[in-house]
C-alpha cells in the first residue's frame, strides 16, 4: 500500500508507463527500419556482400522489435502491480485505470505480430 493519499501518484505511474510505451514504439520502429535496410541493399545489388547484410540486418532489427515487444508487455505488468498497491481515494471517481494496460499490451502483440510477420517474409 501507498503512504500517500493523493491521485498524483496514480497519475505519476501511468506517465511512467506511457513513457515506456513510447520508448518501445521507437525501438520497434527502429528495428523495423533496420530490417528493411537490408532488403534494401539486396534490391540496389551491392555485390556479395548483400547476403550476409541481409542476414545482419534482419537478425538486428528483429531483435530490435522483440525488445521492443518484451518492454511493452513487462511495463504493463509493472504498472498493473503498482496500480494494485493504490488505495480508492488515490484513484479518481470514473477513471478508467485499466486504458494504458491495454494500450501497452496491444503494442506488445503488434511487436509480436510484426516479427512473425517479418521471419515469414525473410524465409
Amino acid at each position: 500500500m501507498s503512504d500517500i493519499s493523493d491521485p498524483r501518484v496514480l497519475f505519476a505511474a501511468e506517465r511512467t508507463l506511457m513513457a515506456w510505451n513510447r520508448t518501445s514504439i521507437s525501438l520497434m520502429a527502429f528495428g523495423f527500419v533496420i530490417e528493411r535496410f537490408g532488403l534494401l541493399l539486396r534490391i540496389a545489388g551491392m555485390g556479395e556482400a548483400k547476403i550476409f547484410h541481409r542476414d545482419v540486418s534482419f537478425l538486428m532489427g528483429l531483435a530490435f522489435i522483440l525488445l521492443a515487444s518484451f518492454l511493452s508487455i513487462y511495463s504493463a505488468r509493472q504498472h498493473n502491480r503498482i496500480i494494485k498497491t493504490l488505495k480508492p481515494v488515490e484513484i479518481p471517481a470514473g477513471y478508467n485505470i485499466a486504458l494504458g494496460m491495454i494500450t501497452s499490451m496491444t503494442v506488445g502483440v503488434f511487436g509480436l505480430l510484426l516479427s512473425v510477420y517479418l521471419v515469414y517474409g525473410f524465409l
